[in-house]
Order: structure tokens, then sequence, then C-alpha cells
């Protein structure tokens, strides 16, 4: 098999792996309901856990972390054993990117899907343990002092890049890391850009704060009304 070739076929198998929409099917599962017609409309992590409650957000939230840590690693594994060495980084970097687009535009749901982030840190502890481990650090600092999930996810994801780019110096820009690179720069810039409502409510003062509980939609309700109802 060609590097090109194998290249594309990770891409695919990324994109069809970042594409399949936990939240949504949690949704079905437990509202019977399009989670999309719930909280801020979003198939993410954190919109579960606001409308059905964290341990359901928690669930996604990993579910959307292996889809990106599970195809980057694969390819990453089959690329030692069927393309040359300068391929194989590349390759885990292809399925990796893949794996965010395709959560981000998924094709199951005509591409109308989550921001990125959970899927993004399953690949960057593939691809760049130690630049995510200080983005995890600012991510978990700034949820707890300001309680904003959406300025957290921003700020950890700016923070990915500049640490990727401190870390690696001079050598970010030769040919052997040049996809990673372009990774470190484009992954996060579409994670902002797809914060972008969230970035006029935090300048307005309107985004809400991270909370334990979820909040009261009809079906969610509904749900906690039967479950009472089950105890008894």
């Amino acid at each position: 098999m060609t590097p090109v070739v194998f290249l594309l076929l990770s891409c695919v198998a990324g994109f069809l792996t970042g594409g399949i929409p936990f939240g949504y099917l949690v949704g079905r599962v437990v509202l019977d309901d399009d989670i999309r017609n719930h909280g801020s409309g979003n198939i993410g992590a954190t919109n579960v856990g606001r409308v059905l409650g964290w341990s359901w957000g928690g669930m996604v939230l990993c579910l959307d972390a292996l889809k990106g840590l599970i195809p980057t690693l694969g390819a990453s594994y089959a690329a030692t054993r069927v393309i040359p060495e300068q391929w194989q980084l590349h390759a885990g970097v292809a399925a990796g990117i893949s794996a965010v687009v395709g959560h981000i535009y998924p094709v199951y749901l005509r591409l109308q899907g989550g921001k990125g982030v959970a899927t993004a840190l399953g690949v960057v502890i593939v691809l760049a343990p130690k630049a995510m481990s200080i983005a995890l650090v600012v991510f978990i600092v700034v949820l707890t002092t300001s309680r904003r999930m959406a300025l957290a996810s921003i700020l950890a994801a700016i923070t990915f890049g500049l640490s990727y780019f401190l870390l690696v110096g001079r050598n970010a820009w030769t040919v052997p890391l040049a996809s990673l690179t372009a990774f470190a720069f484009c992954i996060p810039s579409l994670i902002v850009w797809r914060h972008r409502s969230n970035i006029v409510r935090l300048l307005a003062g309107t985004e809400p704060a991270f909370t334990s509980k979820p909040k009261p939609t009809d079906g969610a309700a509904d749900l906690r009304e039967q479950t009472d109802r089950n105890k008894f």
C-alpha cells in the first residue's frame, strides 16, 4: 500500500468514526427526543450534561474523546507496519484531524455536530501528550475559577497550540512535524471559531455558568418524574 492511499484511508476512517453522534444517540435513548431541541441545541457533552445531568454528560465526553483517540492510535499503529517511517506521524495526524472535523460536521446528522473539544482531547493524548497536559491544567483552573465551560474550552485550545510551539521550537517548521504543526494551528483555531456564539455571550456576560444540576426541560422533567415513580 502506498503512503498516499494509507493517508486517505486514515482520513476516511477518522471522519466516519469522529462523526458518530454519541450525544444525539444518548438524547434519543434518555429523552426519546433530539437533544438539539433542548438547551443550547448542541450534541456535545456540555449540552448533554446541562440537559440530562453530568453522569450522562461525562459518558458522552468519554465517548467523544474515544472517537478521536481510537482512529488516531489505530492509524499510528497500523502505519508502523505498512508505510515508511517518515509517513507514520502524518498518518496519525490525518486520522486525528479527520476525527475532529467528523465530530464537528458529522455526515450522519447533515453536518450539524459539536464543537470538537472532547474529540480533539482524544487525539492530542496520542499525538502531543505534553502540550495536552498543559492545556488540561489550564482548562481545570479556568473552569474551577470562572465556572464557564466555554471559556475553559477556548483558553485550553489556545494554550495547547501555544504550548506545542513552545515545546517543539524551531522543529515545528521541519518536514517531519509539518502535519502536527498544521494540526496545532488549525484545530485550536477551528474550536475557537465554533465557540464564536459563546464568545459573544461571554463578552455580554450572559454565558451560563457550569452547574452540577441539569437545566429543567420538558423531556428531562418527565424522565426524572418517571424515575421517581419507579422508586415506589
